[in-house]
């Protein structure tokens, strides 16, 4: 398959880089600036995209099969703090991010997206998301050490999945664990829809890599269109 993937410097988004080729999949690495990259794996090309600008997506669509976005503001590899504050400064750019994106798929019907997006979507209990309780996304911030006010973040990305949901185009998305680091790659979880999937101590937890795994085991056997997915050990 041909794989496209924004933010592909990213924490999860380079590791599905490293996942899809390592499958055989070729992949178009995509960043806000590719000139500076320097990449010497086979079957991986680089380039440039503006996620907010619908027209500089539509470019790099030609030829993929799929293309998974792990956008995120700011660059957490290098400034984690700064994308913290990015996301809580302008909560509603993952909703103009998204809106960009199905823009640009006018053009492209048949290419499938997938969006990593966040937990706080996830529910609760049935109805009730995590995101809309202010009690639940406190406490759930204070264990995960991030500043209360990230919930206007987590809101945020909410809000972009359900610009998705509005849409007739072939989207996934992907609500990572609430506790998601670098790790180990063991290729064995569970996998959820819409309520975070939690071990036998009740953590809703995954490593970044096994993460990747997930995402590009959809990308070769979609089983979540038009709907979003979890996972979690």
């Amino acid at each position: 398959m041909h794989i496209g993937v924004i933010g592909a410097t990213g924490t999860i988004g380079s590791r599905v880089v490293t996942e899809a080729l390592s499958r055989g999949h070729h992949v178009t690495a995509l960043s806000r600036d590719a000139s500076r990259i320097n990449e010497g794996r086979a079957n991986v090309t680089w380039a440039s995209v503006d996620i907010l600008d619908p027209v500089s997506i539509a470019a790099v669509l030609p030829g993929l099969d799929v293309l998974i976005s792990g956008f995120q503001p700011g660059n957490a590899v290098k400034d984690l703090a700064d994308t913290i504050r990015r996301s809580i400064a302008d909560p509603t750019v993952h909703s103009t991010a998204a809106q960009a994106l199905i823009k640009a798929l006018e053009s492209h019907p048949r290419t499938r997206l997938i969006v990593i997006g966040g937990a706080g979507s996830l529910e609760t209990a049935p109805g009730v998301v995590l995101a809309d309780s202010d009690d639940l996304m406190h406490k759930t911030l204070d264990q995960l050490g991030l500043p209360r006010e990230y919930a206007a973040a987590a809101r945020g990305a909410r809000d972009g999945l359900n610009v998705l949901r509005t849409s007739n185009r072939l989207w996934t998305y992907f609500s990572p664990a609430e506790d998601i680091a670098p790790g180990e790659r063991t290729g064995r979880f569970r996998i959820g829809t819409d309520q975070p999937v939690r071990d036998a101590a009740g953590l809703s937890r995954i490593s970044a890599e096994d993460a990747a795994v997930a995402l590009i085991d959809e990308a070769e056997l979609p089983r979540f269109v038009q709907r979003r997915f979890t996972i979690g050990y």
